[in-house]
């Protein structure tokens, strides 16, 4: 796995597009703070560029990177979720704003998977985190199911095909600045 960490951290610097497992599905990365391989994903899935993303972090040190001030109810459904879980967070900072939602909103999700654990060590910052599908499409379940379109379009296809782990995508609950809670996907 070491070898796959280093192939995709280098592509990650030098303003690249990875194809990766996660501790959901498969996804699309990139450097969050470079706006041209943001923009090198939107074109991928062919996506509206108004639409926000998420980005994986793995430490409460890179969730404070990222967001202002994190509501306390936050630490309560981190500690209280049972599955992945992606908070969209008030006041982001820090980022691309083809990343951050109109509203200056943040989609992150803390993540302990290994891959994306030692490769964000490696890399010192979060990662973008898209499914592997063209917008409307249903997001791929495992490696096999991702289009051929897809892995042919980004600057490298991580080498663990058996790897994501959920199969599923994250439960999503934005929280507003005075700690409102909206759940947006179960």
């Amino acid at each position: 796995m070491k070898i796959e960490i280093d192939k995709a951290a280098e592509v990650v610097r030098n303003g690249g597009v990875i194809l990766y497992p996660t501790d959901t599905i498969w996804g699309l990365g990139c450097d969050p703070s470079n706006d041209e391989a943001i923009q090198k994903i939107i074109d991928i899935k062919k996506r509206a560029d108004h639409k926000s993303f998420l980005i994986l972090v793995n430490s409460e040190r890179l969730l404070n990177r990222y967001v202002k001030e994190i509501p306390e109810v936050c630490f309560d459904l981190l500690d209280c979720a049972d599955k992945p879980l992606t908070i969209i967070y008030p006041n982001a900072q820090h980022l691309s704003k083809k990343v951050i939602g109109k509203d200056n909103s943040i989609g992150i999700r803390l993540t302990d998977y290994s891959f994306c654990n030692q490769l964000m060590n490696s890399l010192k910052t979060g990662i973008v985190s898209t499914s592997a599908n063209v917008a409307g499409e249903p997001s791929p379940t495992s490696f096999q199911d991702i289009d051929q379109e897809i892995i042919k379009a980004v600057d490298y296809v991580v080498n663990l095909p058996n790897e994501a782990k959920g199969a599923a995508p994250s439960q999503i609950i934005k929280i507003s600045a005075k700690s409102e809670i909206e759940i947006i996907r179960k």
